[in-house]
């Protein structure tokens, strides 16, 4: 809304008469001509359905579209449908006060190119007045913030402490919040799940709301929101307890009645676990078969494949800790369909600001339903359950603001991806087309990053094994398959199976490290071997990351990612440090390990000179480039040189680098300002 001066600032009421109209405010052709030059985007708006009646020059340059009088709002800008600017008109229409946006983001697409765009804005809504003075209408100026609102991002994006937004005891608040909740959500192969926590727009921060999601052991998977009463580090402690809990009754039975009753007993003990709520949906993930309690909570919402939506029905059953029963009778069936999305909500979501329950409620199956349509924010990358999680969320708090935690928790049946089975019969130039078929299926089953890069990283060292070692002596049968599966339970399988000759590992500083690359970077590795060959089969429960967000970081997504090349192997000097030094991008594996032993060799003079080398670009660091790795250092430590090897944190070469214990800054060595490991 404006401020209080702006508040007392009115219109003088209508002038009667054409005469009259003239000798106070113009000749209309001269008032129209000035209107249409206004240095200020500007229109207005008539009736209920916000017709367009007056447009002036800079906002017909500004949104490309010149015939658009008459026209209502969502026909003259239907790609805004999704973006809540109808809702806007609604309320100054009802309410006649004038209301003020800062930042507001908006997509359209200009009509007389067609280019879509994004632009943030301020807009002013201000009530337009009929002949009685009853409101008709609406009339908005806006003005385009786009160049400083990116700048802001910018800053926050580039700023070394952009990550403490709030002041240390917040900080310690929140960090506890991450550690109580699920470190991560289950990637499935017919169910993509997604959640967000959005904290409290208040300095305690933590607060009791909870989140997870459980593979079970008969196939199901069980979808589970819950709200302690209360904030702070007690709540929390308290969601903390309930959760795990539930959690493990949850696994050993998968009985939603059995999982609630215990969890209602261990709520009369828990301190500040009396009256928790709690919303429990059991998904079979196969037909797609539907059980749920809402112990409390409001009911799930399923957003439908025809763009709309319908919400489960409340089961009767009442808050743990408060005397009641949980049986047959308080567990609700329905069925999801493929594609289909059950959502599950604490209340904060709902009991916004100058919202009332019943128009919220509303309010949130819309705007999640146009969401997952991806009718709102277009080009977005993310799933639909991750857009669910995010753009819902910045939709419906961005006019209202939030003063409870809000967590949202998604699941969406899916085709199961196709098991990768590759048929090989190259030796090491297959690596690169094996990585890529790995990177691609695992981006397509919704593997994080973290895990496809573990999982690529075993496979690859166990195919360079079979390389180097399988068919040493029987070159001409060179053949071997990669299989990967992910399973109900949310695990990787891969098995490497080869027909050549068994050879026993050797370690040693710089041979027979991939076994144990591999081992360090799964759950588990087996390998059986016999007369007609070797099979390595190694597993990883994968899992996905949910978002503990803050308000400010709703709308700043990074950008869409570029598309994947292949990594061609580089290696360059940098001759603008301060001594020696070479950067490596892509891949040192068995294919390009020759080559980088080669060149980094040339820029260290055979280790006659010290020499840092950057490993910032290395896409795989396989276990003959850490061989080499060893081989160089050994050649520099024998000249009195020294090799002084650079890869930051989370870095694949940082993962490998500190898997083998070779020592390598995180920080760039060259940078003062940067600390050295």
């Amino acid at each position: 809304m404006l401020p209080p001066m702006a508040k007392e600032l009115r219109v003088p009421g209508r002038i009667e008469g054409d005469d009259d109209a003239s000798a106070v405010v113009g000749e209309p052709a001269v008032v129209r001509s000035v209107y249409d030059e206004l240095p200020v985007v500007s229109y207005a708006t008539e009736g209920p359905d916000h017709r367009i009646v007056a447009t002036n020059g800079m906002f017909r340059a500004y949104v490309g579209r010149d015939r658009i009088i008459g026209m209502a709002v969502r026909e003259a800008f239907p790609e805004s449908l999704g973006q809540q600017i109808e809702s806007i008109f609604d309320q100054v229409l009802a309410s006649g006060e004038q209301v003020y946006l800062r930042g507001f983001r908006v997509q359209l697409t200009r009509q007389d190119t067609g280019e879509p765009i994004e632009v943030y804005t301020d807009q002013r809504f201000h009530p337009r007045h009929g002949p009685q003075g009853e409101v008709i209408g609406t009339i908005v100026d806006v003005v385009d913030v786009t160049e400083q609102v990116r700048e802001q991002q910018a800053a926050l994006r580039q700023a070394v402490e952009a990550e403490r937004r709030y002041e240390q005891a917040r900080d310690v608040i929140t960090a506890l919040q991450r550690e109580l909740l699920p470190a991560g959500l289950p990637v499935l192969p017919r169910v993509r799940i997604a959640a967000s926590y959005l904290l409290a727009d208040a300095d305690t921060a933590a607060g009791g709301d909870w989140y997870d999601a459980v593979p079970l052991p008969d196939g199901r998977v069980a979808l589970v929101v819950g709200d302690v009463v209360g904030h702070g580090v007690a709540a929390s402690a308290t969601m903390g307890r309930l959760q795990t809990l539930l959690h493990e009754h949850l696994v050993a039975g998968g009985d939603i009645v059995g999982a609630l009753t215990a969890l209602d007993a261990a709520a009369t003990r828990i301190r500040g676990a009396r009256a928790a709520t709690v919303c429990v949906v059991v998904l079979d993930q196969v037909s797609g078969a539907v059980e749920y309690c809402t112990a409390g909570h409001p009911p799930p919402l399923i957003l439908t494949r025809a763009g709309d939506y319908r919400y489960l029905a409340a089961t009767g059953a009442g808050p743990v800790g408060v005397g009641g029963r949980f049986t047959k009778e308080t567990v609700g069936a329905d069925r999801l369909d493929d594609d289909e999305i059950v959502l599950l909500y604490t209340d904060g979501i709902l009991e916004r600001p100058g919202r009332d329950l019943p128009g919220s409620t509303v309010e949130l199956a819309q705007t999640a339903t146009a969401v997952a349509a991806d009718r709102a924010f277009r080009d977005d990358t993310s799933t639909a359950t991750e857009r669910v999680c995010t753009q819902t969320l910045e939709l419906m708090i961005r006019l209202t603001g939030h003063s409870d935690d809000i967590t949202l928790l998604a699941g969406q049946r899916v085709a199961a991806p196709a098991d990768l089975d590759l048929h090989l019969s190259s030796t090491a130039g297959s690596l690169v087309s094996i990585r890529e078929s790995l990177a691609s299926w695992l981006s397509e089953a919704g593997v994080g990053e973290q895990d496809a890069g573990a999982l690529r990283h075993a496979v690859v060292e166990l195919v360079t094994n079979v390389i180097d070692h399988a068919y040493l002596d029987m070159p001409d049968v060179f053949a071997y398959q990669v299989a990967v599966s992910l399973t109900d339970a949310g695990e990787l399988h891969a098995t490497v199976t080869d027909h050549g000759r068994w050879r026993t590992p050797v370690p040693s500083a710089d041979r027979g490290l991939g076994l144990h690359l591999t081992e360090a970077m799964v759950d588990t590795l087996n390998i059986t071997h016999d007369e007609n060959g070797t099979t390595a089969a190694v597993t990883l429960r994968v899992s996905t990351p949910a978002r503990l967000l803050d308000a400010a970081d709703l709308s700043a997504r990074p950008g869409p990612e570029p598309s994947r090349q292949a990594d061609p192997f580089l290696l360059f000097e940098q001759p603008s440090a301060p001594g020696p030094r070479v950067r490596v991008d892509g891949p040192i594996d068995a294919a390009t390990v020759d080559e980088f032993d080669r060149l980094a060799r040339q820029a260290g003079v055979t280790g006659s000179r010290s020499l840092t080398m950057d490993l910032t670009g290395v896409t795989h660091l396989a276990s003959a480039g850490v061989a080499a790795l060893h081989r160089l250092r050994t050649l520099h430590g024998d000249n009195h040189t020294e090799l002084r090897l650079y890869a930051p944190a989370g870095s694949p070469a940082d993962m490998i680098l500190s898997l083998t214990q070779i020592p390598h800054d995180i920080h760039d060595p060259d940078h003062a300002d940067e600390p050295a490991s």
